[in-house]
């Protein structure tokens, strides 16, 4: 149903180091990567860590075997944790002891929600989640997330999400005018919430990211 998919993941994915690279260089020495999945090739704390060794970073993931196999994989690394969390445990995430141990949270955070919020639906107001979180970083903190949508071809894209509504992670695609308001409260870096190929690219973004159909959103905000 989506031939496109692959191209879309490996734009989202580059989008993400972008996104940390930009951070980094605008001084964000400390991220909180939630919905984190499995930490693999160009992960949050390798992007951060190779700009600067002294980053640190706490992934957060709901399910269990994501996070036992992220540990694995981050051991030896004393700046990069994951703990299993929830989302709307925004308290439970900010107050975890791992948490408090690696970040500072009276200092700048990069917050990171990839390909995330498109699974929490409008009932759990993600956008009031999004506000707690902000209201508890430091000013000069980061938001990135991407969020997928159905914008770009809305039939294919509206009956491929049709595939997960009798999973335990239904999917709910939201247009640019309804990501908006998850920045609310932060300034948008520019160029804004746009296509998450056309965040800022850097040297050949690859052939699809022209051609292809907007499937998932990417966008910056800071907090003053």
């Amino acid at each position: 149903m989506l031939p496109q998919i692959r191209d879309a993941v490996r734009l989202s994915r580059s989008f993400l180091r972008r996104a940390v690279s930009f951070m980094v260089e605008s001084g964000i020495r400390q991220f909180l990567d939630i919905g984190s999945g499995i930490p693999t090739v160009g992960s949050v704390h390798e992007v951060a860590q190779q700009a600067d060794p002294e980053c640190r970073v706490v992934y957060v993931d709901q399910e269990q075997i994501a996070v036992a196999q992220s540990v694995r994989l981050l051991q030896g690394n004393d700046r990069a944790v994951s703990i299993q969390g929830n989302l709307r445990d925004v308290d439970g995430i900010l107050d975890h002891p791992e948490t408090r141990r690696v970040l500072d949270l009276d200092q700048p955070v990069g917050l990171m929600m990839m390909l995330l919020l498109h699974f929490v639906p409008d009932s759990c107001k993600p956008v009031d989640i999004l506000a707690r979180y902000r209201d508890r970083l430091a000013p000069g903190s980061y938001l990135a997330l991407s969020h997928v949508t159905a914008d770009g071809d809305p039939v294919t894209l509206t009956d491929a999400a049709r595939l997960y509504q009798d999973t335990a992670t239904p999917l709910f695609l939201r247009s640019c005018g309804e990501v908006l308001p998850l920045f609310n409260g932060f300034d948008l870096v520019e160029p804004g919430v746009v296509d998450a190929a056309l965040w800022r690219p850097s040297g050949s973004a690859g052939p699809s990211a022209v051609s292809m159909a907007t499937v998932c959103y990417g966008g910056i905000g800071r907090k003053p």
